[in-house]
């Protein structure tokens, strides 16, 4: 029987009961400097060779107005600011569509107590110099929108966008085939598996499966706000990793690991991520993953599990 063990072990199947390792990730040992400007929301991206790093700068916390807040760009191997754009917006992310950077962001005059929004805009340009914009996700009511995160699939593009309604908060879904034009996807809210917090999402898309990083609300035995990720097939049945979180605040990092965005880099994934309080401070942060974007997310869900499921069906 040995020879049979040792097949079935060759070929994925755990026959121990005990979960494999978990993927690791090291967290790097530097934090992005605040001078100036306050970074929360980004998307690292390579463009022509060049590795940016796409943020936004809404200074004033609860109290922070679309006046003061606006979007840049840093060069990651020069430390130099190359952009700086999308006064207003904030909650940032970005596409790369080839030569073209798509930026999501939210147009907003108040935020906070108040959050006076306009809804999603896209900006977009390819020299970083003229850009173009154009709203593409509006507020259903008295919703409130937030960030926003974009993927290629087999149809066309997915967007996933956070919300406060029905739950402060959750996550929707939109497609479009040209960045342009989005429809929104009805009677799917991802609000986790107890109708709960699930903020910031990241949306990946790696055949058969989207995964999802989103920001889970505090929970006993951990450390303030973490980052949790679910995969599924069709947007409606989620599976969640048996190894969640995937990221929590250590030593220094205040109470907060969000605001996730990743990008493979020479054979690395590097996740970017923001820390602090969530109210009077934070960072950027960066943790390094040794293999390929797609072996991170598949390593987050090994084979013969029994996993936790949810539907963002709404009932």
């Amino acid at each position: 029987m040995v020879w049979l063990f040792l097949i079935l072990q060759s070929c994925g199947i755990n026959l121990s009961g005990q979960l494999p390792q978990k993927p690791l990730l090291v967290k790097l040992p530097f934090a992005f400097s605040d001078i100036g400007r306050t970074p929360m929301e980004n998307t690292p991206v390579l463009m022509n060779s060049r590795l940016l790093l796409i943020s936004n700068n809404r200074p004033g916390g609860a109290d922070a107005k679309g006046k003061d807040a606006y979007l840049y760009i840093d060069d990651l191997q020069t430390g130099k600011e190359v952009a700086r754009f999308g006064q207003g917006h904030s909650f940032v992310s970005a596409y790369l569509n080839g030569n073209e950077l798509n930026v999501f962001a939210l147009e907003f005059t108040d935020f906070g107590r108040i959050m006076n929004s306009t809804g999603i805009d896209r900006l977009t340009s390819t020299d970083l110099k003229t850009w173009n914009t154009e709203k593409v996700i509006l507020p259903d009511g008295k919703e409130h929108l937030f960030n926003s995160s974009v993927c290629r699939d087999e149809k066309g593009y997915i967007m996933a966008y956070e919300s406060d309604k029905p739950v402060q908060f959750c996550f929707k879904f939109a497609r479009s085939n040209d960045l342009s034009k989005w429809d929104k996807i009805p009677g799917l809210v991802f609000t986790g598996v107890n109708y709960e917090y699930s903020a910031c999402p990241l949306i990946r898309y790696i055949k058969p499966y989207y995964y999802v990083i989103y920001l889970h609300a505090p929970l006993p035995g951990h450390n303030g706000w973490i980052s949790y990720l679910t995969r599924s097939k069709d947007l409606e049945n989620w599976d969640l990793s048996p190894y969640n979180p995937v990221l929590e605040a250590e030593a220094g990092e205040g109470r907060n690991n969000s605001d996730v965005d990743l990008i493979e880099y020479q054979g690395k994934t590097y996740l970017y991520y923001a820390t602090g309080d969530q109210e009077t401070w934070g960072t950027v942060r960066v943790a390094q993953y040794d293999g390929t974007e797609k072996s991170f997310f598949e390593g987050h869900f090994p084979k013969n599990t029994t996993f936790t499921k949810t539907s963002a069906k709404i009932k």
